[in-house]
């Protein structure tokens, strides 16, 4: 039997697995749309597809699955970029889907025509623009496995209106052979015996944990290697939960808003042992003094990345976790007392922890606010955010123990992911306590989703720090502008009422008694729920790493001395 080759997608789709799909309608992808209605693939029509694109990513970093986003041609597909952009960028495999104007018209500036694989060449592993429906079902099977093997990352596939409509013979390619395309997988033995070395040597060792622990799925064996090895653990902002936040090897996040006795304990180090990180430059700093005394060992399943922004004395490429299982029997138990103690000693001069011990002086902080919202679930709940203030405050405060529960948007820094990605999250675990806390700033951008939430019964809750700023950049301005604040003041709608009008629950909380009723409340409420908390409108998050500083300067928490 000939099969459409709207009808061959969804076909391939099924034996890809696919659950769910993230997307919006339009004219050049309405066969595969009324296709849709004769599979059991469900589908979620969102507002905006930013949306859907980030929704697809949230699914796909809860769930360690292939998101899907769908979008039509032109301004659909372009609406897409931020988000496969951060897709990209934080190593998410999601396959986006476009429709696109038919073959014959492709150059002749169509209605919504846009060249959307020229666009996306840059922000995709790989993309495809499909002129014929014989070639769906080999594109599809090809852009699933690249999407989810080697380092993860976006595909897009682009497919011709009339590529969906002609009919002809559906065959499922039960193999994918892509010349050239070998994600490593093993170290040499020699590397790995060099690695050894260097480990035996050092007295002041730090391994840095990042995203790719969560994807290899290597966070118990690095949980064994540090515990044998003795080594203290550090996180990137995507690698928190890889390693519990409440082990005492546990150092916190690195980097510019990182924990300072973990950037000072990477600054004194004499060995970093980097696992499934990009050494970014919110992680380094000043790249001329960033560990200056320490070798550095390499992890990375992406060779492109290794002496890209540091040079490494020993790179291992494969996939971390098979690499780290290597390495497990070929370390011995060390002492490390006297490095573990110096480290304690500058963590005592004050951590994330140490806020709590503040004076109450009335007013209400988005980090106690956090903290509140941790405590009281326990760290158990999924936590995605927006991008700014909150989210550093969140990454400080909201401790995670476990992996796949910590979901933001990193190297992109993608305003208005929040929302969406929770929504996506709870797709994937449906069963779960989920929680998007939000700027006002980054709300904005995808609050429309809420009325795709309350569609979908998704039970998602929306904490909205709202300080009527920009709140990051404003804090720039102070430190670095003589507090000349430009274009960062927000006029804000009354966010009880914008809940209520797409039909979803809401409060307002403006001290800090209110903060523990109103999320017992939206615990106990069903379904959607947004608290909007009316924060200090300038809080500053420390530390703060300055832009082209090194890592030991950095803007410490001030001392508050208790009430009198």
């Amino acid at each position: 039997m000939k099969l459409s080759g709207a009808e061959i997608l969804w076909e391939c789709l099924i034996r890809e697995g696919v659950e769910v799909v993230f997307g919006y309608p339009g004219g050049a992808i309405m066969p595969v749309y009324d296709a849709m209605l004769n599979y059991p693939i469900h589908h979620v029509l969102v507002r905006h597809e930013q949306g859907a694109a980030h929704m697809a990513d949230g699914y796909s970093r809860a769930s360690g699955k292939v998101g899907v986003a769908m979008a039509t041609s032109g301004p659909g597909a372009t609406n897409l970029v931020t988000g496969i952009s951060t897709a990209m960028m934080d190593s998410s495999p999601v396959v986006f889907i476009t429709g696109q104007v038919a073959a014959h018209l492709i150059g002749g500036d169509a209605f919504q025509e846009t060249d959307v694989t020229g666009i996306t060449l840059p922000i995709t592993k790989h993309n495809y623009l499909v002129t014929r429906a014989d070639e769906i079902a080999q594109v599809v099977r090809e852009a699933f496995y690249i999407a989810r093997t080697g380092r993860p990352g976006p595909v897009l596939i682009d497919i011709c209106k009339n590529a969906q409509i002609e009919k002809t013979e559906f065959v499922y390619p039960e193999e994918v052979r892509l010349p050239g395309y070998r994600p490593p997988i093993r170290a040499p033995r020699e590397a790995l015996q060099r690695a050894v070395k260097l480990i035996e040597n050092a007295k002041r060792p730090v391994i840095l944990l990042g995203h790719g622990a969560i994807i290899s799925g290597a966070e118990q064996v690095i949980q064994h290697f540090a515990i044998k090895t003795q080594i203290p653990v550090a996180m990137t902002l995507l690698g928190l939960g890889a390693f519990p936040a409440s082990h005492p090897l546990s150092l916190g996040m690195m980097g510019m808003h990182g924990e300072a006795h973990c950037n000072l304990a990477i600054q004194n180090a004499d060995l970093l042992l980097a696992f499934g990180m990009r050494f970014d430059d919110r992680v380094t700093g000043n790249l001329k003094t960033y560990a200056p005394n320490a070798k550095k060992i390499h992890v990375e399943i992406d060779p492109s990345e290794v002496h890209k922004n540091v040079r490494v004395d020993v790179p291992l490429i494969g996939d971390l976790k098979a690499i780290v299982s290597d390495l497990l029997p070929m370390v011995d138990e060390y002492d490390h007392d006297e490095w573990l103690q110096q480290i304690a000693e500058w963590k005592a001069e004050g951590d994330a922890r140490s806020i709590m011990n503040w004076p109450n002086d009335g007013k209400l902080h988005t980090a106690h606010v956090i903290h509140d919202l941790w405590e009281m679930t326990q760290g158990g709940a999924i936590v995605t955010t927006d991008v700014g203030q909150h989210q550093m405050w969140a990454a400080q405060y909201y401790f995670m123990d476990k992996p796949k529960r910590w979901i933001t948007s990193g190297g992109a820094g993608a305003m208005g992911f929040g929302l969406p990605s929770a929504i996506g999250a709870w797709f994937a675990h449906k069963n779960e306590e989920i929680w998007a806390v939000v700027g006002d700033g980054g709300f904005q951008m995808t609050a429309a989703e809420l009325s795709t939430a309350v569609q979908e019964g998704a039970n998602v809750k929306v904490a909205i720090m709202n300080n009527s700023f920009l709140g990051m950049v404003r804090q720039w301005q102070e430190f670095f502008f003589e507090k000349r604040y430009s274009a960062v003041y927000l006029h804000n709608p009354d966010f009880v009422k914008l809940a209520d009008a797409h039909g979803v629950p809401a409060r307002r909380v403006t001290k800090p008694e209110e903060v523990r009723p109103a999320i017992t409340w939206a615990r106990q409420t069903p379904g959607p729920v947004v608290l909007e908390f009316v924060v200090e409108q300038e809080d500053a998050v420390y530390p703060m790493v300055p832009a082209g500083a090194s890592l030991h300067e950095m803007l410490r928490r001030p001392i508050r001395q208790p009430q009198s």
